[in-house]
C-alpha cells in the first residue's frame, strides 16, 4: 500500500542502510533490497514471531538483510546495535495489520471468522484480549472502546460484555461479534458493527499508540542528517499521532523565534516532504484494504 510512493520518498541510495520497521511478510523489504546495490543493507523488524519465521524462509540467502524479532518501539537502540556504524538513511513504517494476521482466525484479529479472542501482535508476550476482558471494569472497557475505536455505543458494548461474562467468559471472536452486533444497532454503510470494537481492543492490548510514539522518537534519533522517514497509517488515530509528531519536530517553538541565537537542542529536527499522500485508484482496485491508507514523509535535518 503506497509502497512505490514510500520508496520514492525515501530517496534510496544504492549503498545506503535502511530500516523496515514493520516487516510483515516482507513486501517492503523485498522492494528495498531490489533497489539497493551489493553494499546496501536493510534491518527489518517485527513483533510477530510468525512474520520473522516466514521472512527467514523467504530471504534465507539474502546477506544484505538482518531480521529481528523485536518491537519498533526500541528502534533507538536496535539501529545502533546492528548498523555497524553505518549512517541510517531511511526508516519505513507501515502501520497496518498484515493480511496473514487478519486472515488467520487463530490470531483473533478478524471479526469475519471465529477464533480465539487473542489479538496479540506477539503471542509470546502479554495477555490476550480474552484475559483482559475477564477482569476489566465497566468504565475501563468503555473508555478503551470509546478512545481507540471512537465507538459512540461504547457503554452499551461494555455493559453487554460484563453481562455476558457473569454467565461464562468470552473466549471466542465469534462470541464478541454477536454481542457487539446486538449492542451496536446502527453503523456506517458498508462497515461491520464490530469494526470499531475490534480495532479498539487490538490497539489497546498491543499498546499501538504508545509503541508508535516511541518508535518515531527512536527513528528520529537513528536517522543520519538527510535521512528520510516514511510512515503509512490506516486510521485517524494513527495518522493524528504521526501528524502531531512530525509537526512538533519540524517547527520552532514560537517562544524562541525572537532569540538572536536559537539553542541547537530547540531547533527543528525534521523537514516535512510534500503533502500527505493517498493510494491511487488503480491500487485501490487491486487492494480495497488500502482505502484508508495515508503516507507522510519527512527528512532529518542536521
Amino acid at each position: 500500500m503506497l509502497a512505490a510512493e514510500a520508496l520514492e520518498g525515501l530517496a534510496l541510495e544504492a549503498d545506503g542502510y535502511y530500516v523496515d520497521a514493520t516487516f510483515g511478510r516482507g513486501g517492503h523489504t523485498a522492494l528495498l533490497l531490489q533497489a539497493l546495490g551489493r553494499e546496501g543493507r536493510v534491518l527489518a523488524i517485527d513483533r510477530d514471531p510468525q512474520a520473522i519465521e516466514a521472512g527467514r524462509r523467504r530471504f534465507a540467502d539474502e546477506v544484505r538483510l538482518t531480521l529481528l524479532h523485536a518491537s519498533f518501539a526500541d528502534l533507538g537502540t536496535l539501529v545502533p546495535a546492528h548498523a555497524d556504524d553505518r549512517p541510517c538513511r531511511g526508516v519505513l513504517f507501515d502501520l497496518g495489520v498484515s493480511s496473514p494476521q487478519l486472515d488467520d482466525p487463530s490470531r483473533g484479529f478478524s471479526f469475519r471468522a471465529d477464533g480465539p479472542l487473542d489479538m496479540r501482535m506477539d503471542p509470546s508476550r502479554g495477555e490476550p484480549v480474552s484475559a483482559w476482558l475477564a477482569r476489566a471494569g465497566l468504565d475501563e472497557i468503555r473508555q478503551v472502546i470509546a478512545t481507540f475505536g471512537e465507538e459512540r455505543f461504547a457503554r452499551r458494548v461494555a455493559q453487554a460484555i460484563l453481562t455476558r461474562r457473569q454467565v461464562r467468559p468470552l473466549t471466542r471472536t465469534g462470541e464478541l461479534v454477536e454481542l457487539v452486533a446486538q449492542a451496536v444497532r446502527t453503523r456506517e454503510p458498508g462497515k461491520h458493527p464490530a469494526t470499531r470494537t475490534f480495532q479498539a481492543l487490538r490497539m489497546f492490548i498491543n499498546d499501538e499508540l504508545g509503541q508508535l510514539e516511541r518508535g518515531l522518537t527512536g527513528a528520529l534519533a537513528a536517522l543520519s542528517p538527510g535521512g528520510r522517514l516514511a510512515v503509512i497509517s490506516f486510521h485517524s488515530l494513527e495518522d493524528r499521532a504521526v501528524k502531531r509528531f512530525l509537526q512538533r519536530e519540524s517547527q520552532l517553538d514560537p517562544a524562541l523565534k525572537r532569540l538572536p541565537v536559537v539553542p541547537a537542542r530547540a531547533r527543528p529536527r525534521l523537514k516535512l516532504i510534500g503533502r500527505k499522500r493517498r493510494p491511487e485508484a488503480a491500487e485501490l482496485a487491486r487492494n480495497p484494504r488500502a482505502r484508508s491508507a495515508l503516507l507522510r514523509l519527512a527528512e532529518r535535518l542536521p
